[in-house]
């Protein structure tokens, strides 16, 4: 799956490890994200973040 980083912080979005803090499983693409989620380190949402 495809890693995904924040053009903002830097934070780096693993589908392998999701992002449990925020609900998010292992195993979930970016794409199946929320729209409403947003970069657990700076806040920022999902169009702030690129293909790694």
């Amino acid at each position: 799956m495809k890693r995904y980083v924040c053009t903002v912080c830097g934070y780096v979005y693993d589908p392998e490890q999701g992002d449990l803090d925020s609900g998010i499983e292992a195993g979930t693409a970016f794409e199946d994200i929320p729209d409403d989620w947003e970069c657990p380190l700076c806040g920022v949402g999902k169009d702030m973040f690129e293909e790694e």
